[in-house]
Formats: structure tokens, C-alpha cells, sequence
């Protein structure tokens, strides 16, 4: 009895600790530290290096081990595999964004390895590949945030980096895994390894068949969760299978992650498992890294006192010259902020060196060291970056509208009035409305075509926007590009079709449906009903729709926001339902909240939020 009082009471320093640092960060506004190297410093105040209040217990461990788990599943949900499909930029100057990253991917790894071998050469490693590794990382966990929070996710340079980071994400964990394999001198492990990936690859087409099918969507509608009990199943099947199949098990868990993101999941479920994470059980480990750690034999070793800086260089150099490949394209200074920010490294250096130190491959002392240069790395390259990049310029949102007609043509005007990029794309226009079209072709771009196919709007790239609106008179048509633009890693898409079966199946399937015949219906019996809601909705130009896609203000309460200015929030809409809300409401990310107040405010306020 007295051992689980004193694992509970280690436990609650733990938890009211990590619940107390994001509060502290905040309300000292010390934005330059990220939330998880804070809570390695809480860990290291309280754990071996300082007031040693929490000491070894094995329920901490577990819990921690499932933070580690929970964490590369998290790094493995967050590759955003549509950028792997995404066609070169219309622009003559742009090339190939995949090829390029590759590049860069490659020069980084080549480097990170010439780098170790002098790091072996001045007897400060003995293991060259193993430094390889931990040099190449780069921290996909900490890299999006800070690119989401100075708004340059979707610039050209921002997608560029984002790709380098998830193939050094992906890559460097199998390398991870093969290198271990490798290291336990056994070829029967090194086979099962080979048999796990395969598991792997068979389990993505049978998890994804099952979970298009009906018993699984009837039951995603109930109250069985059963998407979040099918997640923590797959982790730990996964996790089970690697570790027993030559693998570690933090590889079994970022797979588990690879597949669910391959899944497409909503943004709601994504942001459930990421409070779950991010809310208890990553931040128990972080703050346990810190515990463990022991920094002051560290300043007693020379070496690994002239380890540190060296690696940190090192790990800026191996960033910094591959990155000189987009010189091509971007300016010296964007090509310096490049490099800059890819020289961030955290969650799979303390894997690896975790997984190293477990091993035997390397001491206390040189795992201390590592996990240093990842938290000093995390600190310093993330804040370099901010004090480079100003926010960059909210970039315009481009529209394709597959379909000239009296219904697109006017909404095409209206949209370019607004500030969105719109291009039409369509195969034959009657006089009338070709003479319509000429009268606006300075607003909006017409693109002409033989016929209205996936491969040939491909071509034409009407799949590379923001939105795309299907509205020709053909319903087929309609149906075939939209689902050929789902599985171009499209989010937005309107399709347009007047069969009222055709209507009901496309809902289901998750379409935004617009019929003409459906719409004017709901609209005269809005006119007779709240004829004064429909004129607000209609005539004022005040009412806007903004998604929160910014990180810093997730579980934000409303009064807490500076900013709203002249601007009324009407409704939060969380997943399928909405939540009136009031000053102690909380935004969290993916909410959708519908606006009104002074147009100005609300695009200042977009601006802020998305």
C-alpha cells in the first residue's frame, strides 16, 4: 500500500506539473519555448538533476513508455501523404516539388554521414550510422506548428519544407528500425523485420476495406467510438508485432499512424486523439525524459562537452547545404529560414537514444548529451526562424469551377470581387453565355478543353486548388471528377447533381451537394417561414464561415481572445453538430465558426485564426 501511495504521488506531481506549464508559458507570454522542451526542463528541476522528488517507479515507466508510443503514432498521423501527389506549380519557374525535396533529403542524409564519420575520426562517436540518424531527423511535431503559426504552410517555400520534413520523418524511422535489426547480428530478425513491413502492407488493404464497409459506418454513428477503440487496437497490434518481430515498438506505432493518416480521417478524430496525446500522455513522458536525465556528469567529460555544440553545428550544416538547392526559386533569406527550421530535431532523437541506451549501444552520459542537443536544438532553431520570417502574407484561395453556366458565371464574378484566384474550366458554351463570360474574362481565367475528364483537367491542373465546384449539366460528369478530385487530396468540393437518389448517395458519402431544384425548394420555404433570416444571409456581406487551423489558439476560451473586435461569433460547428457559444466557450482546432460584425475585423480575425 505504501508503494502505490508513493506511485500515485510521484504520478500527481507529474500530471499537476504538465498541467501547470502550458499556464505558466502563457501567462508570462514566453512564446519561444515550445510547451514539450519546457516540460523536459520541469522534468529535469524535479528528477536526477535537481530536487529528485520523483524517484524510479514502474507505473510512471509504463505510462511514460505509452506517452513515447502515443507520440510516434501521433509523428506517423501527421505525414499529409496527398503532398507526395501534388503536380509542379503552373509557374515556369517552379520545378517538381517532390523530386526537389528528395534532393534535399538525400544530400541531407549523404552529408549527416560524412559529418559522423569525422565525429568518429575525432573519437567523439563509434557508431557512424547510428550519429547518421541523429543528425538527419528533423522534429515533424515541432517544424508544422511553427510554420502553421507564421502562416507559411501554404506558401510554395512552406510546402517544400513541410515535404523534406516528412520524408526525413518517415525515412529516418525505417532506417531506425532496419539499423537495429542490423545491429543485433541475427539474420532471422533481420527476415522477420522484412515479414513485419509486409504484415504491414497487407494490414492497410484489409484495415481499409473494413473500415469502408457498413457495419464499421454504422457503427462510427453510434455511441461506441468505435474509430477511437479501432486506433488504440491498431497501435498496439502494431506495437505487439514489431517488438516481437526483430523491430522496436515505436516503430510498430508510427506505421499504425502511416496507415491511419493513409485513412484520410476527419480533422474532428485527428484533433480527439491529439487532446488525448497532447492532453496526457506525451506530456507524462517529456516531462519523465527531463527526470531521467542526469546533465551534470556531462560537464564533468570534455568530449561530450565538445560533443554538444559540435553536434548542433553539425546538425545546421547538414540542413543548411542541401537547402542551397532552392536558391533557384527563393531569395537568401528564405533559403537561410530553410535551413534553419529543418535543423530542428526532437521526438526521434530521444527515441533513438533511447532505444540506443536500452541497447547498450551507448552510455548514460552520451544519451544525456543527445537529448540536450535535441532540447537546445528545439529552442534555438524554432526561435532563429521567427526572428528571420515576419508572417507571411495570407495567400490567396484558388477556386476551380468545372462548368460555364448561368449559375457558375456569376458566383465565378462574385468570388474574384472577393479576393479568390477563380479559374473556370469547360468544354462547349453556347453563344449567350460565351458572350457572358467574355464580359468578365478580365476577373476570372477560362480554360477551354475537348472534354470534361480527369486526365485532361489534370493536366490542365484544375485538381491544384483550394476548392473545386462541379456544376456542369452532366450529373455523371459531376460524380466521376469528384470523386477523381478526393483522391487528388482535395478537402473542398461542391459537386452538382439534380437526381434527387444521386442527391441523398453523395451526402452520405460526405459530398457537399448542391441541386438547383433542391436548393430553390429550401429557399421559398425559407422566404415563407424566417423571411428575415434569409434576407440576412442573403444581403449582408458580414457573414463569414472561419475553420481555427492555428495551434496557438486551440482550447482557447472566447474572452480570452484580444482580437474579435467588432466581430459576433453565432455559432461553433464541432463535427456533425454546433455549440452556442458564450465567453467560456472553448475553440478548438478544425472548428468552424460562423461570424458576423465589420468586415475588416473579420478578416483580420481569419487571418489570426486560420
Amino acid at each position: 500500500m505504501q508503494n502505490t501511495t508513493e506511485s500515485l504521488m510521484s504520478l500527481m506531481i507529474v500530471v499537476s506539473l504538465s498541467f501547470l506549464v502550458p499556464i505558466i508559458l502563457y501567462k508570462f507570454r514566453i512564446k519561444m519555448i515550445p510547451v514539450v522542451v519546457a516540460e523536459i526542463i520541469v522534468g529535469l528541476i524535479i528528477g536526477k538533476s535537481g530536487l529528485n522528488l520523483v524517484g524510479e517507479d514502474k507505473w510512471l515507466e509504463y505510462i511514460s513508455l505509452f506517452g513515447l508510443i502515443f507520440l510516434m503514432f501521433l509523428s506517423g498521423l501527421e505525414i499529409d501523404f496527398s503532398a507526395f501527389s501534388r503536380k509542379k506549380s503552373s509557374s515556369a519557374s517552379q520545378t517538381n516539388p517532390l523530386l526537389t525535396s528528395s534532393l534535399i533529403f538525400l544530400g541531407i542524409l549523404i552529408i549527416s554521414y560524412l559529418l559522423s564519420l569525422s565525429l568518429v575520426a575525432m573519437g567523439l562517436a563509434s557508431r557512424p550510422f547510428l550519429m547518421t540518424l541523429i543528425i538527419s531527423t528533423v522534429s515533424l511535431g515541432i517544424v508544422v506548428p511553427v510554420l502553421k503559426e507564421k502562416k507559411w504552410i501554404e506558401t510554395e517555400l512552406g510546402q517544400a519544407v513541410l515535404l523534406v520534413t516528412v520524408l526525413a520523418d518517415f525515412f529516418t524511422m525505417v532506417m531506425l528500425a532496419v539499423y537495429i535489426g542490423f545491429e543485433s547480428k541475427n539474420t532471422s530478425k533481420m527476415i522477420t523485420l522484412l515479414l513485419f513491413f509486409a504484415v504491414v502492407s497487407v494490414s492497410y488493404f484489409f484495415i481499409k476495406r473494413f473500415a469502408s464497409g457498413k457495419t464499421f459506418l454504422g457503427l462510427a454513428q453510434s455511441t461506441s467510438q468505435i474509430a477511437t477503440r479501432a486506433t488504440f487496437t491498431l497501435i498496439l497490434l502494431f506495437v505487439v508485432l514489431s517488438d516481437s518481430m526483430g523491430a522496436d515498438s515505436i516503430l510498430g506505432a508510427f506505421l499504425a499512424g502511416v496507415i491511419v493518416a493513409l485513412l484520410s480521417p476527419k480533422k474532428e478524430f485527428v484533433h480527439q486523439l491529439d487532446s488525448f496525446g497532447y492532453g496526457f500522455l506525451i506530456p507524462i513522458f517529456f516531462v519523465m525524459v527531463g527526470v531521467k536525465m542526469e546533465v551534470w556528469p556531462l560537464f564533468t567529460d570534455f568530449r561530450l562537452l565538445l560533443l554538444i555544440p559540435l553536434l548542433l553545428i553539425y546538425i545546421f550544416i547538414s540542413k543548411m547545404i542541401p537547402a542551397l538547392i532552392l536558391k533557384r526559386w527563393f531569395s537568401w533569406r528564405q533559403v537561410i529560414g530553410s535551413g534553419v527550421i529543418l535543423s530542428t530535431t526532437l521526438s526521434l532523437v530521444i527515441a533513438a537514444s533511447t532505444i540506443a541506451l536500452n541497447m547498450g549501444m551507448i552510455s548514460e552520459q552520451l544519451h544525456g548529451a543527445l537529448i540536450l542537443v535535441a532540447v537546445l536544438s528545439s529552442l534555438i532553431f524554432p526561435v532563429t526562424f521567427s526572428r528571420l520570417f515576419p508572417e507571411a502574407e495570407s495567400r490567396k484561395q484558388v477556386v476551380s469551377i468545372v462548368g460555364a453556366n448561368h449559375i457558375s458565371l456569376p458566383v465565378a464574378r462574385d468570388l474574384q470581387k472577393e479576393g479568390y484566384i477563380v479559374h473556370i474550366y469547360t468544354s462547349n458554351l453556347s453563344g449567350e453565355l460565351q458572350n457572358a463570360s467574355l464580359d468578365h474574362e478580365k476577373g476570372y481565367t477560362i480554360h477551354y478543353v475537348d472534354r470534361l475528364q480527369p486526365d485532361i483537367l489534370q493536366n490542365e491542373e484544375a485538381f491544384n486548388a483550394d476548392a473545386a465546384v462541379f456544376v456542369s449539366i452532366e450529373d455523371e460528369v459531376n460524380v466521376r471528377l469528384a470523386r477523381h478530385a478526393v483522391e487528388s487530396g482535395l478537402k473542398r468540393i461542391v459537386v452538382r447533381v439534380e437526381t434527387p437518389e444521386m442527391h441523398e448517395h453523395l451526402q452520405t458519402e460526405g459530398f457537399t451537394v448542391f441541386s438547383t431544384l433542391f436548393a430553390s425548394r429550401t429557399l421559398l420555404k425559407a422566404l415563407i417561414e424566417n423571411p428575415s433570416a434569409v434576407r440576412l444571409i442573403t444581403q449582408d456581406d458580414s457573414i463569414r464561415e472561419i475553420t481555427v487551423d492555428n495551434p496557438r489558439y486551440h482550447e482557447t476560451l472566447l474572452r480570452q481572445l484580444p482580437f474579435l473586435g467588432d466581430v459576433l461569433i453565432l455559432r461553433i460547428y464541432r463535427g456533425e453538430s454546433f455549440i452556442v457559444p458564450h465567453g467560456n466557450t472553448n475553440i478548438r482546432m478544425g472548428d468552424r465558426l460562423l461570424v458576423s460584425g465589420n468586415p475588416e475585423h473579420i478578416a483580420a480575425l481569419k487571418r489570426t485564426l486560420e
